[in-house]
């Protein structure tokens, strides 16, 4: 029997640096660390100590997954730049997945996804249609109706996630990885520009 592929996904599209560790449809380990700021310099040696505690090299992985936002400007660069030149130094695919499909794993499709965006609105879309190649809505959370299964933040009393985002981000990852073209690369997925300026350090630089 063949060896179950190794997928390792991770994000930092919100205040943690999350990673998880997946063979085949088995999670070997996964690590949520909240973090406001820092997820640049973190970010690797979380990914390192999950890999090493299961005795899986960079070598060994098939893929990786990451989350592309929307969410935390930087954060979401921060992933992005680092899923991209490691698939660049390993030879393997990256796979981006956006924070509102990922939170929708596990769920029957269709599906509304919503993430909060700040001053009472929320980012919302429909996931398992031909809607999702569109932008999401920035909606007034109370625009919702009660008819509408949402899954997202529970204070909002959405339904929560099933999953943790990271092994979220790796399940989908691992069921694209192969049929993913070879020159496709994980982009931000911004919906909106930022509302502050930006910040004064510079963001990871995206590797082409």
């Amino acid at each position: 029997m063949p060896p179950k592929p190794l997928v390792l996904g991770f994000d930092t599209s919100a205040a943690h640096c999350a990673a998880a560790l997946l063979a085949g449809n088995e999670v070997l380990g996964e690590t949520l660390v909240p973090m406001k700021k820092g997820q640049a310099e973190s970010l690797l040696p979380i990914l390192e100590d999950l890999l090493a505690t299961h005795d899986v090299s960079w070598a060994d992985l098939a893929a990786i997954g990451v989350g592309t936002g929307p969410g935390n400007f930087t954060g979401i660069r921060v992933s992005v730049s680092a899923a991209r030149g490691l698939a660049l130094a390993l030879g393997i695919p990256a796979v981006g997945v956006t924070t509102l499909e990922a939170q929708t794993e596990g769920f029957e499709k269709p599906v509304f996804s919503a993430i909060e965006a700040r001053r009472d609105h929320v980012y919302l879309q429909e996931i398992g249609t031909a809607s999702d190649v569109l932008q999401p809505l920035v909606t007034d959370v109370n625009a919702i109706t009660r008819e509408q299964t949402v899954i997202g933040a529970e204070h909002l009393s959405f339904t929560a996630p099933k999953l943790q985002i990271a092994e979220a981000i790796a399940r989908i990852a691992a069921r694209r990885f192969e049929s993913q073209p070879s020159d496709m690369r994980p982009a931000p997925f911004y919906v909106r520009k930022a509302d502050a300026a930006p910040a004064k350090d510079a963001p990871p630089v995206l590797l082409d």
